[in-house]
């Protein structure tokens, strides 16, 4: 199946065909209820209703694509650009010409720019910084008290993102800002692409107004950030300063709105579905402590007795591939749209130039025709003579094509790395006020993980 233009070759047949409406929309709002009420149930239950299904968000019609081949073709084909109602939601925070979000030339001069800091060749540079932010989450553990790993992961990952990519410490004293603007920015933005009410959200109820106070206090935050690096004089060899000195295409500096959200692409995406991703790796660690006894064994024969270091993680295989299946079965990004910028046929289906599509990685990467005990955690399914009989696209946590996350490199270090030192030191149980079930937003996480670390 390929994507291509109607006009390019497309049967009349096949470009008249349109898409099985899902059942079950409400008037006025469609089926923006149900993906409010039970998204994560709802959009793994499309496939069964069609490979690409229409929805009703509003008066918006939506096209759900649910196969692995679709969505790949979807995210690979220039037919359809980053657009729909999750950027809609997410433009007040990551504006127009963050990297993110733009589209054509713009975001391909941006990935230029930002390429380098990600290059594998430079990251072996920022390991010393996470393997001490590692070792600092351990010693803080030690005390035996009650853990808000909500907090926890954010303020690791959030540190992390800053020391490695705009070094300065600076950073310390607003990485609690930072996670507690993003908390009820990603929750109320994910309210916002459901259920598209508009005008309504300007409504100065309590919601609304947390919403507004996070999202001004956040770009207050960036522009401080900027504004003390251009403060100091220092011109060290991060991210930051590849932004403060790059140019656009006519040889100019780029301009100050560009710089800002360029900082908040940086911060935002990285830091939430980081943060995201080591919530869910603690509580797997932690309804599953048998991975973490394997994690501490392969530690223990690859490593010794020194510290965990970087050097180490390319060896660190089992504990890789505990990372590996963690983002299948809990993907920090769950859901994705894209826009037609022609009309196309996908699938033997129309899709009309100007329509939204939207698609879950959640869905796709538990599909029961992708992978066999599809809900069960199994880290051996990574192992090369298994991984190769899981089909292309089903399991793609960084996208692919030119929207791949250009972190994908680093983000695994990162993650590699704590989860071998943490598991290596603590073992987790449930304190009261544990709360496992997935808070749905832009981002998918626990809900609220409280634990106690229990030292080896």
């Amino acid at each position: 199946m390929t994507v291509e233009s109607v006009e390019s070759g497309a049967s009349g047949a096949t470009a008249r065909r349109e898409p099985p409406l899902a059942g079950g929309g409400l008037p006025v709002v469609g089926h923006g209820w149900k993906l409010a009420r039970d998204p994560l149930a709802f959009m793994s239950a499309l496939r069964d209703h069609g490979d690409v299904v229409r929805l009703k968000l509003g008066p918006k019609t939506v096209y759900a694509v649910t196969t692995p081949a679709l969505t790949g073709e979807v995210a690979l084909s220039p037919d359809y650009i980053i657009a729909g109602p999750l950027w809609e939601s997410l433009q007040d925070l990551l504006g127009e010409e963050g990297v993110a979000t733009a589209n054509g030339p713009l975001h391909r001069r941006q990935r230029r720019t930002i390429q380098p800091a990600f290059k594998l060749d430079a990251i072996p540079a920022y390991g010393p910084i996470m393997a001490e932010e590692a070792y600092a989450l351990v010693d803080r553990w030690n005390s035996g008290e009650e853990l808000d790993i909500t907090a926890e992961s954010f303020r690791a990952a959030v540190r992390i993102a800053a020391r490695c990519l705009m070094r300065g410490s600076y950073m310390d004293a607003r990485a609690d800002r930072i996670c507690t603007d993003l908390a009820a920015l990603f929750s109320g933005m994910y309210q916002r692409m459901v259920v598209p009410l508009g005008p309504l959200y300007k409504v100065p109820v309590p919601a609304n107004r947390e919403f507004n106070r996070a999202l001004t206090d956040l770009h207050v935050l960036v522009d401080e950030i900027v504004a003390d690096r251009r403060a100091s004089g220092q011109k060290p060899d991060d991210l930051l300063t590849a932004l403060l000195d790059a140019k656009d295409d006519n040889g100019d500096p780029i301009g100050e709105q560009e710089i800002h959200d360029q900082v908040i692409a940086i911060l935002t995406p990285g830091s939430e579905t980081v943060g995201a991703t080591i919530m869910s790796l603690l509580l797997v660690l932690t309804e599953h402590p048998e991975l973490g006894d394997k994690i501490r064994e392969e530690v223990k024969t690859v490593v010794g007795d020194r510290p965990v270091a970087f050097e180490d993680v390319r060896r660190l295989t089992y504990t890789a591939n505990v990372v590996t299946e963690t983002l299948r079965l809990y993907p920090a990004v769950w859901i994705l749209t894209r826009r037609a910028v022609a009309d196309t046929e996908l699938g033997g289906y129309r899709i009309p130039k100007g329509a939204d599509l939207i698609y879950s990685p959640y869905a796709i990467q538990r599909d029961r025709r992708s992978y066999e005990r599809n809900e069960e955690f199994d880290p051996d399914r990574w192992l090369p003579e298994r991984s190769k009989d899981v089909p292309k696209y089903a399991m793609s946590p960084f996208s692919v094509g030119n929207r791949k996350c250009p972190s994908d490199h680093f983000s695994m270090a990162e993650l590699t790395l704590l989860t071998a030192v943490i598991a290596s030191a603590f073992r987790f149980a449930h304190v009261p006020g544990s709360d496992i079930r997935p808070r749905i937003g832009i981002t998918l996480r626990p809900r609220r993980l409280m634990l106690r670390a229990l030292p080896r």
